[in-house]
């Protein structure tokens, strides 16, 4: 058996650095076209600290591959998949900032994980890198937010007269009989998920507007009516308990058609957006204790998965699928 040595990189590092490597030259050719459009300077500050953060990622990331001999992923490149010649506004700043505030939370999840997944002491520093300016950004992005007025936050709960324990079985019901109110985690995860999708059905909007060929723009359009009919479903569990819900962001995305991103790129992002959904249905199912609420969630993660397994045929379809570092097998 071969001795365990921790010079070598082991398989969930490479898999965590591999991720990472395709997201950020993904990130950097938003980031790019964005730091082009934004016209609030204190905006243009933020997307200028995210795309350097970027490209120090890739640039520590490449370094690490070559040492190895590992391939060093294709990934995304500004020369081949954004114009620089483009002044066609796409998004809005507002829209941008709240992509930066949600971009930041999610990169706070990730690397996290990340961290945890690290062994070397290299790769241990990157990923603590990676967490740092995922909170730097995120705060960056959530303050000015909160000084424009635009935060958007969760509902606020009235506060119990004292803690108790759960003593009927009826807790668990709401498919039927009648339904108790909403818990916090519950509160948490519905209004989470209705912010991403409504986040998530303006980039399918402005992705469809921009995209070359026909069979994606309908893909997009498909997954921007996803998006809306699964807000529209978080939107009414919350509202059963006369909660808001939250915003649609679709008034902040124009009516261009100007070529922006390769159709390869936003193909990606959207496959992006699509994973990270399912995992989040997994973690509002895994909190839901309303068998009404993981009703749901259970039949949405089916339509998402659906939707996601139609992207990776698109991509395979154009060989545009990059395949992740796999297992060797030795006859």
């Amino acid at each position: 058996m071969e001795e365990y040595n921790l010079d070598r990189l082991t398989s969930q590092e490479i898999s965590q650095l591999w991720g990472t490597y395709m997201g950020d030259s993904a990130q950097a050719c938003l980031l790019s076209y964005f730091l082009h459009i934004t016209k609030d300077e204190s905006i243009k500050i933020i997307v200028q600290d995210a795309y350097q953060g970027a490209l120090e990622h890739l640039e520590i990331i490449s370094a690490l591959f070559k040492e190895e001999s590992y391939p060093i992923p294709f990934g995304f490149s500004l020369d081949n998949d954004v114009t620089s010649s483009s002044n066609s506004e796409l998004f809005s700043d507002d829209f941008i900032l709240e992509f930066l505030h949600q971009f930041g939370r999610v990169g706070m999840r990730s690397h996290a994980v990340n961290l945890s997944l690290a062994v070397r002491k290299d790769t241990t520093d990157l990923f603590e890198k990676c967490l740092s300016d995922s909170i730097r950004l995120y705060n960056l992005a959530k303050n000015a937010l909160i000084v424009k007025g635009l935060y958007i936050h969760s509902p606020f709960l009235e506060p119990a007269e004292s803690a108790d324990f759960i003593e009927e079985q009826g807790f668990l019901t709401g498919i039927f009989g009648d339904r108790r109110p909403l818990l916090s985690t519950e509160v948490t995860n519905l209004y989470a998920n209705f912010q991403r999708n409504a986040l998530g059905a303006s980039v399918m909007l402005g992705f469809s507007q921009v995209a070359k060929s026909k069979e994606i723009s309908k893909h997009f359009i498909r997954g921007k009516e996803i998006a809306e009919k699964h807000c529209e479903i978080f939107s009414a569990f919350l509202k059963q308990d006369h909660l808001p819900a939250g915003l649609y962001w679709d008034s902040q995305v124009t009516d261009t058609t100007e070529y922006i991103f390769s159709d390869k790129l936003m193909m990606y992002v959207a496959g992006s957006l699509t994973a990270m959904g399912i995992g989040f249905y997994g973690l509002g199912l895994g909190a839901s204790m309303r068998r009404d609420i993981a009703a749901a969630y259970n039949r949405l993660l089916m339509e998402v998965q659906l939707y996601a397994e139609d992207g990776m045929n698109i991509m395979i379809k154009h060989k545009w699928l990059e395949s992740p570092p796999k297992a060797v097998r030795h006859r």
